[in-house]
């Protein structure tokens, strides 16, 4: 198509106005093309976060902090998991031993698998006391799913800690989360009948939530019918420490130094 010819015609006395008017259209559209705007500039490509999916670097930087305010503690217990961990008063619920709490709450198995290594303590553990896989159900995951994060993680705690006392502490019924109860129960059906043959313990601190009528007693959790208050924390410790001393006297005849 020849522009320089279109451009140039002139609309005459003679010429239709029509063909006039196209000639005047077309030497518009060519000059415009000449002198097209630029492109709109685009937007400044926000910088993602380091960790998106994964939002507790806060958290995990703290741990990392009371790591290096002091001393390893040696022979520790360690408290892994969610949030039932991160509220309990370990250090004074266990005054006559060493404790390390790692735990951070929102975080489902696959937090704490991705933050594995960021969560172990300087020194080796005596005992580890795990409690997660509850958030996993709520927001979403199946039984099954729940119960092998739980079991890859029990694991990798065997396999880094062979010598350690490793317990698993069952999902625990609710009042706001009652509905998810038997899914509860069939993630720890699944965990607990592998506990001998991956060599962990497996704790039953659920039954001890219920009240006589079966359901999860109210008195026993705070306000928001989810986490415990004190009076449910103590029916945990009295359970625990009950396992830790016999830990402590296994490791005694078995000749482990303390």
């Amino acid at each position: 198509m020849r522009m320089a010819n279109i451009s140039c015609a002139r609309a005459t006395g003679t010429e239709p106005h029509w063909q006039a008017a196209i000639g005047i259209a077309l030497w518009l559209v060519a000059g415009g093309a000449l002198h097209a705007a630029p492109p709109p500039t685009q937007d400044k490509v926000a910088v993602p976060n380091a960790d998106p999916t994964f939002p507790f670097s806060n958290e995990i930087a703290a741990f990392a902090k009371a790591e290096a305010a002091g001393p390893p503690i040696a022979d520790a217990t360690l408290f892994l998991g969610s949030s039932s961990i991160r509220l309990w008063d370990i250090k004074g619920s266990f005054t006559d031993i060493g404790t390390v709490n790692r735990g951070f709450g929102g975080a489902t198995t696959p937090d704490v698998l991705h933050y594995y290594k960021r969560l172990l303590p300087k020194a080796k553990p005596r005992s580890i006391i795990v409690y997660v896989g509850e958030n996993d159900l709520a927001a979403g995951a199946t039984p099954d799913k729940v119960a092998q994060d739980i079991l890859t993680l029990l694991r990798q705690l065997r396999a880094d800690y062979p010598r350690a006392h490793i317990a698993y502490l069952s999902l625990k019924p609710s009042p706001i989360r009652w509905t998810l109860w038997p899914q509860m129960a069939a993630v720890n059906m699944i965990v607990s009948a592998r506990s001998k043959t991956m060599k962990f313990d497996y704790l039953d601190v659920g039954r001890p939530l219920l009240a006589t009528d079966g359901l999860p007693d109210a008195s026993l959790f705070r306000a928001d019918g989810l986490h415990m208050n004190p009076r449910g924390y103590e029916r945990w410790t009295r359970l625990v420490d009950a396992y830790l001393d016999h830990a402590v006297l296994a490791d005694a005849g078995a000749g482990r130094d303390s």
